[in-house]
């Protein structure tokens, strides 16, 4: 470590040969054991003493991950990557996936989910039935000399089969819209689980290492302690 005119601590980076923040890098003693596996492979010589910077971890740590990835599951899909690129740049993965969808609709999807919505409900069915009923009423009255559309309302079976052509197609794009949807938020929901359970997992990992070198010290103190109470013998 050395200090530069603006008292500022640089730590050497073994890896990229540069000096950085202390806050910018990470000792080698405290990297994750399979990381740092990875590391060794590939610069012998570094050392528990030495640093590594954070930017230079981001692609062991990818390669590592995948490592994981591909033990469990065997070759890597699109999402998989995308979880291991979160995971090395520290990103957040979660998304709202109804506004987003929603602000990339055109304009005709837009009137499509409309009229879906409104096809299927209440008000649409009570306004459907009066127009049939009055449309009914009027072609039925016997004052009328000359009914526009007499028995057996031939126009309304036109207007209604033309109705009829028209909202199917209209409400299997705003279908069509709802299943894609689901779609992205399946991939966003099994993304998110996928790199939950590998945070999970590598934490567990480096528990288990913390574990170990506090065992190790343990064992050591208690080396030192057994030391002292022999040469405590020995003296007396």
């Amino acid at each position: 470590m050395v200090k530069l005119n603006n008292n500022v601590d640089k730590v050497l980076c073994f890896i990229t040969k540069k000096y950085y923040k202390s806050t910018e890098v990470t000792p080698v003693a405290l990297i994750r054991p399979g990381i740092l596996e990875l590391v060794k492979k590939k610069y012998p010589t570094i050392t528990n003493e030495d640093y590594v910077s954070k930017d230079a971890l981001v692609e062991f740590r990818k390669e590592y991950t995948g490592i994981v990835l591909e033990k469990g599951k065997g070759e890597l899909t699109k999402l998989d990557k995308e979880v291991i690129k979160s995971m090395a740049h520290h990103e957040t993965l979660s998304k709202n996936i109804n506004s987003q969808y929603n602000q990339e609709r055109t304009f005709g999807e837009k009137l499509s989910d409309k009229i879906a919505q409104f096809g299927g409900s209440w008000n649409f069915i009570i306004i459907f039935f009066c127009i049939l009923f009055f449309w009914i009423l009027i072609n039925s009255v016997y004052i009328l000399t000359k009914p526009f559309d007499p028995y057996p309302f031939i126009l309304m079976n036109l207007i209604l089969s033309c109705l009829a052509a028209i909202q199917a197609p209209i409400i299997m794009m705003s279908q069509n819209r709802k299943e894609s949807k689901d779609r992205l938020r399946a991939e966003n929901d099994y993304k998110v689980n996928l790199k939950a359970e590998l945070e999970i997992r590598m934490l567990h990992e480096k528990i288990d290492n913390l574990l170990h070198q506090q065992w190790q010290r343990l064992l050591e103190i208690q080396e030192l302690q057994l030391d002292l109470m022999e040469d405590k013998k020995k003296g007396k």
